[in-house]
């Protein structure tokens, strides 16, 4: 058992201090804020995370998961310090440090000489952000103050956290000495997966260049949605036929309304603002989030066309969350998409199983209904934007019986277009072809080629 104290209480940092109290450490958790603490203590977790709730509670009664606000207690008996503070995206892309910075001083003073204390930075760093750790420490830290800083990047999706700490495919971690990071592999000795050590920046790099690469697979798939969309072929087939190839895989390749929450455009902004100072053109990381940035908007402009204008169209909007299992409204596809239709003069009426409070905090006239089928009643269109596992349980038939319109609006290819049909609805999806039938997406495609075929043959006469 040894002693942990995790500084900062977020997704990340409260999941990794139950968590790591479930593998039998003492845990400590620290906050500034002192009334998250205090409700903390009381085993109430102030956002939805399937399993955290139960694991914080087993922690609190074994007496291994405590929480504070004071840093000289929290620092001074522990033998490793986790830094799991917010990095928010700057204007310019970067990762905004202020937190890291101040939470890095805090340590430092109360820093023993008699011990060493290896500081283990789990918030997502700019490759360099180690060296900038350890120099900010050095400034404030007393006299003989022994540490290390070990990089130990996290791989967490939200609504999936508890698994992927306990069953991660890999554990990174980062240092200047390899006994360091030894160290620290010593604390996750009871769970099976690899563990690779390497230097510092290399595992900051693995954070980037991980998230950029998930990211490049998702807005990749929904390119070739929108090819598909115009060839009259199903993008869904398509992904399962490339996706079977091993060296391609079938995750992240589902086409929808793009990625989005705390991870992913943060980090290839940052990725790109890091490639870009260094003189690298980061132009597919550009692309990814241009292409990003516009299946939202293209989707909202099919909608538009489906329903001959949005101006007092009533939509039901399904999800408000940027992904399932999860309350987190950051850079919400959804949301991004509910403000296209209010700018488009729609009228939007939404459910979501978790994310309502959240949205209504940020946007207190958002109109929102108890459940899915009151969203939908009297809607012109439903639009399906987050993959709520409880959506593509909804009886599709009550669901058209209750609205004005008929129209799906399948932003997460959640339903099979068939079963739609036979409901009695209009299906759009992402990357299956225009509400018009298969047919006549290709008769659109053989219609443009002839008349580039006409083209050539002209330009040859002449």
């Amino acid at each position: 058992m040894s002693r942990v104290t995790i500084v900062g209480t977020g997704y990340v940092g409260l999941s990794y201090a139950a968590a790591l109290a479930e593998l039998e450490h003492e845990v400590t958790a620290l906050d500034v804020n002192q009334l998250r603490m205090e409700s903390l203590a009381g085993g109430h977790v102030p956002f939805y995370e399937p399993g955290l709730s139960e694991l914080v509670s087993r922690g609190i009664d074994s007496g291994r998961l405590t929480f504070t606000t004071d840093y000289a207690a929290a620092v001074a008996g522990a033998e490793y310090v986790f830094m799991c503070v917010g990095t928010p995206q700057g204007k310019d892309g970067a990762a905004d440090l202020s937190q890291v910075a101040s939470a890095a001083r805090s340590i430092a003073k109360h820093l023993s000489p008699d011990r060493l204390t290896i500081i283990v930075n789990k918030s997502t760093l700019p490759v360099g952000g180690g060296d900038y750790v350890q120099d900010v420490v050095a400034r404030h830290a007393r006299p003989g103050a022994q540490y290390a800083v070990v990089s130990n990047p996290e791989f967490l999706r939200e609504g999936a956290a508890i698994q992927d700490i306990f069953q991660p495919d890999r554990i990174v971690l980062g240092a200047e000495q390899r006994q360091h990071a030894s160290l620290v592999a010593d604390l996750y000795r009871a769970i099976d997966a690899p563990v690779l050590i390497m230097g510092r920046r290399s595992a900051e790099m693995v954070k980037y260049a991980a998230n950029a690469f998930l990211a490049t697979k998702i807005s990749f798939i929904n390119e070739v949605a929108q090819m598909c969309d115009e060839l009259g072929a199903d993008v869904g087939l398509v992904a399962d036929g490339i996706g079977m190839d091993g060296r391609i895989g079938p995750r992240f390749l589902h086409a929808g309304l793009g990625y989005g929450g705390s991870c992913f455009p943060k980090d290839v902004a940052a990725l790109a603002h890091i490639a870009e100072r260094s003189g690298v053109d980061a132009q597919l990381l550009r692309s990814v989030q241009k292409v990003n940035d516009e299946v939202r908007e293209r989707f909202v402009d099919r909608a538009a066309w489906a329903l001959d204008g949005l101006e007092g169209r009533r939509i039901a909007v399904w999800g408000l969350a940027f992904k399932e299992n999860t309350d987190d409204i950051r850079e919400s596809p959804a949301l991004a998409a509910v403000e296209m239709l209010w700018a488009r003069g729609a009228h939007v009426v939404a459910y979501d199983p978790q994310a309502m409070p959240a949205a209504k905090r940020l946007y207190p006239h958002l109109e929102t209904a108890p459940d899915a089928y009151a969203a939908a009643q009297g809607a012109d269109a439903v639009l399906v934007a987050t993959p709520w596992p409880e959506f593509r349980a909804l009886s599709l038939y009550r669901t058209a019986g209750s609205m004005k319109g008929d129209l799906l609006l399948d932003g997460r290819n959640l339903f099979d277009p068939s079963v739609a049909t036979q409901a009695g609805l209009r299906y759009l999806g992402v990357g299956r072809g225009f509400v018009e039938p298969a047919a006549a997406a290709r008769d659109r495609s053989r219609d443009r080629m002839n008349e580039r075929a006409a083209e050539r043959e002209y330009a040859g006469a002449a």
